[in-house]
């Protein structure tokens, strides 16, 4: 359908980075294909004194296939989620009045995914979101690993692909650790099904662990058992995200009361929020924790990486790069949605 149709990737302040390390990537596939490489297209994005958000697209994409990067948790320019989020939206209407022919939208992790339900009065918030992008014309959203897959739902227009960190982390795995000992879990019941995945995927055992969640605090646990036995076992935690790591805190720790060996944990989305990074360091050093990996769809600075050795970075950005060429060439990504790379 897009295939011959001119492609042009473009990036709001906060997605520029990942933009950058995609697109030698995108060029490699696109030359591969016989298609001329391309730069990212020049656009401006201005905060106003008073926080007004203006966007504008700095040159011709007149009937191009257009996609549009934001790294909305990337905090790292001063701008919030919202912010974030307000710049995304700014610059999908600037490229619909430049006459774009297709506005696809790459978002490394998906804005208010823990706002998909509503108890009481609560607003659904992710729901706002998606009927936000479709009101402006996006045809596509691109993420990696939406926190509640029902999210896909609320969306009536625009396809959403839901690519899988878990894909590049079981990779990394396979060719990096010794699983001979290895066990899997997740750190609650509600992340069961992804440590079936893994385990699965590497042929190992599955152990549970229980959790009671005290709602009447904010990160807090009543109780915590663990269902098998991991005396002398090394164990692999695996999450889709890690905010606060309170969860994850405290199942390591339970871990090593019950004799586990080395412990690591695996998720596609590490945003560690507030005392994250406190408590994975306490770990490392009282060598509970043996390494911590999650991929680049958060924005990690060189100088974390260099301070954390607690911390391994897996790269997505090749994923991400393959499934925009398939979308352009108008090819298959089913095959790119498998959790295990095929190579």
């Amino acid at each position: 359908m897009t295939y011959g149709v001119g492609i042009s990737v473009m990036a709001c302040k906060s997605g520029l980075f990942f933009a950058e390390k995609l697109i030698p990537y995108l060029n490699s596939f696109l030359k591969q294909n016989g298609e001329p490489e391309i730069a990212i297209t020049k656009t401006e994005e201005q905060m106003f004194i008073n926080t007004e958000i203006k966007s504008n697209v700095l040159e011709s994409i007149r009937g191009k296939d257009v996609y549009i990067i934001q790294d909305v948790s990337n905090l790292n320019n001063g701008y919030s989620v919202n912010d974030n989020v307000l710049a995304l939206k700014t610059l999908i209407n600037s490229a619909r009045i430049s006459d774009a022919s297709r506005i696809n939208v790459v978002l490394p992790t998906f804005p208010y995914a823990r706002q998909d339900k509503s108890f009481n009065r609560e607003g659904i918030t992710a729901k706002m979101f998606a009927k936000e992008m479709e009101i402006l014309g996006v045809n596509t959203i691109m993420t990696l690993d939406i926190h509640n897959p029902a999210i896909v739902g609320f969306f009536d227009k625009c396809v959403v692909e839901n690519l899988k960190g878990f894909r590049d982390l079981i990779t990394y795995f396979i060719k990096n650790i010794d699983t001979s000992n290895l066990v899997i879990s997740s750190p609650d019941l509600g992340g069961i099904k992804r440590a079936e995945l893994f385990a699965s995927k590497l042929n190992v055992g599955l152990i549970t662990i229980y959790k009671e969640r005290s709602y009447t605090k904010i990160d807090a646990i009543e109780k915590m058992e663990i269902i098998g036995s991991v005396d002398k076992k090394d164990v692999l935690l695996v999450d889709d995200m890690i905010d606060t790591a309170g969860t994850m805190y405290n199942a390591i720790k339970l871990l090593k009361e019950k004799g586990a060996n080395k412990i690591y944990c695996a998720c596609s989305l590490p945003f560690l929020n507030g005392k994250a990074v406190e408590r994975m360091q306490e770990l490392f050093e009282n060598k509970q924790l043996t390494k911590l990996i999650g991929t680049n769809a958060v924005y990690k600075s060189q100088d974390f990486l260099d301070k954390n050795l607690w911390y391994l970075q897996i790269s997505v950005e090749d994923y991400f790069a393959k499934v925009i060429f398939n979308m352009h060439t108008s090819k298959s990504i089913s095959s790119l949605l498998k959790e295990v790379k095929s190579n």
